[in-house]
């Protein structure tokens, strides 16, 4: 069994920048493309970033291209997403979450099987 656990949301303001962090522990991930996903309150869970084990490729959705950035350190078998240049539609539920087949699309959620917990992220206007 896989147990994620993020942290590092908050409350923020409109420019400001946080970094979530997603630690894993019961498996090795470092084979696994691993994602960030988020959901606002009232809407579905949207895909944010992945990146696959090799931590050369990555994805963003269009909204957060450029301001977001994916990355993971296999050795401590984390993911991290530095977020910069907030923004209040930034606001949100982080989950990460593990993607164990090859196949599949890296931005459904259902391709993911793993979840952790989820971290509020609250940027102010």
């Amino acid at each position: 069994q896989v147990q994620l656990v993020e942290s590092g949301g908050g409350l923020v303001q409109t420019g400001d920048s946080l970094r979530l962090s997603c630690a894993a522990s019961g498996r090795t991930l470092s084979s696994y493309t691993m994602g960030w996903f988020r959901q606002a309150p009232g809407k579905e869970r949207e895909f944010v970033a992945a990146v696959t084990w090799t931590a050369v490729i990555t994805h963003y959705a269009d909204s957060v291209r450029g301001r977001f950035t994916i990355y993971r350190d296999n050795a401590k078998n984390t993911v991290y997403l530095e977020m910069n240049s907030l923004k209040p539609e930034d606001t949100a539920v982080y989950y990460c979450g593990v993607k164990i087949s090859y196949s599949g699309n890296y931005y459904s959620q259902d391709n993911y099987i793993y979840w952790g917990q989820g971290t509020q992220v609250t940027v102010s206007s």
